[in-house]
């Protein structure tokens, strides 16, 4: 048949009978299957769902490379990528699943036993809330930079300053995405969370995500316990350029929008490697926040240390000025190293393994614990083979 003429690496996704099909319901439900296609190194199951709409699909041994921007060549034992929340309610598992988006933040550094799941619903919603303001509800599967792009293109303020940040819009809240004077923070209005226990979407206010720096309720509280399906985020029609930081602020203060999404994207690409052509996660570790005592004790040793104050009377140091200050720019560990123009990003070189990962980000540490007495906090998530963070 069709399926056994296909070559390795087609997948066929099969759709439920739809709405006004001569079969009937129960006639439908009959047909949900689990097919398993074994093609060349691996199987793939598909599922088919005879409910109208639905379709999920599961995905068995398979490399984890296309699922990570640092593409270590480890396996995984399933993903399930869901379009809708009806499939979620179908779905049931045994142990508790791996969450991905676009795989842009997460490293698999052993082959992984724990299940993967994807929500990849990519729609958009948007609500006028006022003369000046709308509400665009968004999807969790949607591509960040895509929906960055398109609030530019409808001259909608807000998350200009983000564009070019890889992912997906449901990873966005976890890490509190941020850049350049903006967070996903100050525009977001609400999250619909998946409870996997209760079964069913909450909406979560903003107020209660506990967004931090590169932090939110998604990675304490609420981490392993469901799945974001959509972000809610409020734009203004009016203009609200930040031009604070450095790369944007000679532009003027009536900048067209369009200009500072190009002018990120400028910045961002002089700077930080694209993980479709040299494998990376973005930026390896968070800005270390020190108390202003210990900045000011550091700064009579290291004159040149920037530091920028923050309200709470401490002070966020640059990650990427301690890891240079301490010769790993451009350093490899075999095929893992630190980028050469941007030592907070690691990057591998193509046959990277997670033993000269490990070797690297540990000296990394090290170093600049012994130097400054602070301590690197890891901002990617690297996982083992039980679905678990390792440091």
């Amino acid at each position: 048949d069709e399926a056994n003429d296909a070559p390795s690496n087609v997948v066929h996704r099969w759709k439920a009978s739809p709405a006004g099909s001569s079969l009937s319901k129960q006639a439908r439900l009959a047909r949900v299957g689990l097919f398993a296609l074994r093609f060349s190194n691996h199987i793939i199951t598909m599922m088919a769902f005879a409910l109208a709409g639905l379709i999920m699909r599961t995905l068995t041994n398979i490399s984890a490379i296309p699922y990570s921007t640092f593409r270590f060549n480890a396996q995984l034992a399933a993903v399930t990528e869901f379009a809708s929340v009806a499939e979620l309610d179908i779905f049931h598992f045994d142990t508790t699943p791996v969450v991905l988006g676009e795989g842009s933040n997460t490293i698999f550094m052993q082959d992984l036993t724990a299940p993967v799941i994807r929500f990849v619903a990519d729609s958009k919603m948007i609500t006028e809330l006022d003369a000046h303001h709308v509400l665009v509800h968004v999807e969790a599967g949607h591509n960040w930079h895509k929906l960055v792009s398109w609030a530019v293109e409808q001259q909608l303020w807000g998350i200009e300053n983000l564009a070019l940040i890889p992912g997906s819009v449901g990873a966005a809240p976890v890490q509190n995405i941020g850049a350049y004077g903006v967070e996903l923070s100050d525009s977001c209005l609400y999250v619909d969370f998946y409870h996997w226990q209760q079964r069913k979407v909450q909406r979560i206010a903003a107020g209660r995500c506990r967004f931090g720096y590169r932090d939110s309720v998604f990675k304490h509280a609420l981490a392993g316990k469901g799945v974001i399906v959509a972000v809610g985020f409020c734009l203004s029609r009016q203009p609200n350029p930040v031009l604070g930081y450095n790369g944007l602020d000679h532009l003027p203060a009536n900048v067209a929008i369009n200009s500072i999404l190009d002018q990120v994207i400028v910045v961002r690409s002089s700077k930080l490697p694209d993980p479709a052509v040299l494998a990376n996660c973005g930026s390896f570790f968070k800005n270390p926040v020190i108390a202003l005592q210990h900045y000011t004790a550091l700064k009579t040793k290291y004159a040149d240390m920037p530091g920028f104050s923050q309200p709470d009377n401490t002070v966020k140091i640059p990650a990427a000025w301690l890891i240079e200050q301490q010769g790993f720019k451009g350093k490899h560990y075999g095929e893992v190293g630190c980028y050469k123009l941007q030592p907070l990003v690691i990057v591998n070189h193509g046959a990277g393994t997670a033993a000269q990962l490990e070797q690297l980000v540990t000296a990394v540490q090290q170093q600049v614990l012994s130097a400054y007495n602070i301590q690197l906090e890891v901002e990617v998530r690297m996982l083992n083979g039980a679905g678990q963070p390792v440091r």
